[in-house]
């Protein structure tokens, strides 16, 4: 049954409710309602789903999510408000916009061409690939489409990975699957993480954020090349199209793009399977032994609990005796010198370290300029953490020298590397220093910190 809740943008919405970015193929036909245009009202009615490639509310309330993010660039620079309606399917969120009580559904969607015969086609901003995903200890392997006759798949009901699959059997006959009409492309994921379900298909951007989480799961192989995310309208909506097919296009709309794929999806690398494995097994194992007094030192300095838990386990794994060849020691690994400016007399002791190493990245944090948006600034205050206040500053000042901007996080991670180039460190005050460590030390804190946010809900 659907179910469905409107909202103003900026208003708490339901907790978190997985769901897969794939589309349903019906062919049934539109209908119009007389829904005013936002131009006239001032309000963009958006349909989306829950989900972390689409809209989520994060451990403080807020509404985020890479079509969040684009929706609301796009009304801002249009005088608009949203009003969302959160439903529960790709299929629902398509079946709303038939209706003609939206103005644009903004969930994932794929662009297909089954799907232009029953809606106008809105801008794209993300590009994917669908990929066969199983549990890496599969055996045999599907590694070739005629390979995959025999494996146990299950997909979303009325997904575009229906499409894919049938028109593979038409080349590979025996391609046989299931249809999900009750789980969506994450949970089927999770369920094939847990052996569960032998394999799913899925788009590679979810794959992409579900493999920090269940690092079990592997791409078996790649079934399409690239496809297009992006939005939808109804029937007879060609000027919005028009109108957000211009915007996205725009400078302003390249760089809102810039900042989603930066702030979901560019921090991800390649996950180490021995090392995430770890990381989930010490969530159980030890974090626990830790956990509230990472929530006290979030209550005294602010910053977020699931950071101070990412940043320790980048230094020492949840290991209060833990111990460099250089000298810094603890959970929050702090130097002597360190230690002793922030009053911390015994770093082996946790609930001592990690506040001292709380109130030290505050620190980092507060001295930064407060012009510096969000999430750069606590991006820049890491870096300063693990480089030096110093050496981040002379990065800072290179930014401005080469042009970049030192406020951008994405642009130092351009400019901090130059700190360990001879073409560059003689001119700086504070010399040499291995300026690409910083870089993918904010990395893996990210990675780390999506995994263990949960622990922290």
């Amino acid at each position: 049954m659907m179910s469905r809740w409107k909202f103003a943008a900026g208003l708490v919405i339901l907790p978190l409710l997985l769901a897969g970015c794939s589309d349903n193929t019906g062919t049934s036909q539109p209908t119009t309602t007389d829904i005013k245009p936002p131009s006239e009202t001032g309000v963009l009615k958006v349909a989306t789903r829950n989900g972390s490639t689409t809209y989520y509310v994060d451990r403080h309330e807020n509404p985020v999510g890479p079509e969040h993010a684009l929706i609301s660039a796009y009304a801002e620079s249009r005088g608009w408000q949203v009003e969302w309606t959160m439903l529960d399917s790709t299929s629902d969120v398509l079946a709303e916009l038939e209706s003609g009580n939206t103005h644009l559904a903004a969930a994932g969607l794929t662009h297909l061409a089954s799907r232009d015969e029953r809606f106008v086609r809105g801008p794209a901003h993300t590009e994917i690939t669908e990929q066969l995903v199983c549990h890496r200890d599969a055996r045999p392997m599907p590694r070739k489409p005629e390979d995959i006759p025999g494996t146990d798949i299950v997909v979303t009901a009325g997904a575009s990975y229906v499409e894919t699959l049938n028109k593979l059997n038409e080349q590979h006959s025996g391609i046989v699957f299931e249809e999900d009409a009750d789980r969506t492309t994450e949970v089927i994921l999770s369920d094939v993480a847990k052996r569960d379900v032998g394999c799913t298909v899925a788009d590679s951007n979810i794959v992409q954020v579900m493999r920090r989480h269940f690092p079990h799961l592997e791409v078996a192989m790649t079934l399409t090349q690239g496809r297009n995310l992006g939005w939808y309208m109804p029937k007879a909506s060609e000027d919005l199209a028009s109108d957000a097919h211009e915007w996205m296009n725009s400078v302003e709309g390249d760089e809102a793009i810039g900042l989603m794929e930066n702030r979901y999806y560019a921090y991800i690398g390649d996950f180490d399977f021995v090392d995430l494995r770890a990381l989930n097994r010490r969530i159980e194992d030890r974090l626990p032994d830790f956990i509230d007094q990472f929530r006290e030192a979030e209550a005294k300095t602010g910053m977020p609990a699931d950071l101070l838990a990412a940043l320790a386990y980048q230094e020492s794994h949840w290991d209060p005796a833990a111990k460099s060849p250089t000298g810094v020691r603890g959970i929050m690994m702090l130097t002597r010198r360190t230690a002793e400016s922030l009053g911390v007399t015994n770093r082996l002791d946790p609930a001592a370290a990690i506040d001292g190493g709380a109130r030290y990245l505050a620190d980092r944090h507060r001295r930064l300029p407060e012009t510096i948006p969000e999430p750069d600034r606590t991006f820049l205050a890491l870096a300063s953490y693990n480089i030096g206040r110093g050496h981040l500053l002379d990065a800072r000042e290179l930014a401005r020298n080469l042009n970049k901007n030192p406020d951008s996080w994405q642009d130092m991670t351009e400019v901090l590397p130059l700190k360990a180039d001879k073409r560059y460190y003689p001119s700086t005050r504070y010399g040499y220093a291995r300026g690409y460590e910083p870089v993918h030390y904010v990395q893996r804190i990210r990675n780390y910190r999506d995994v263990i946010r949960s622990a922290f809900e």
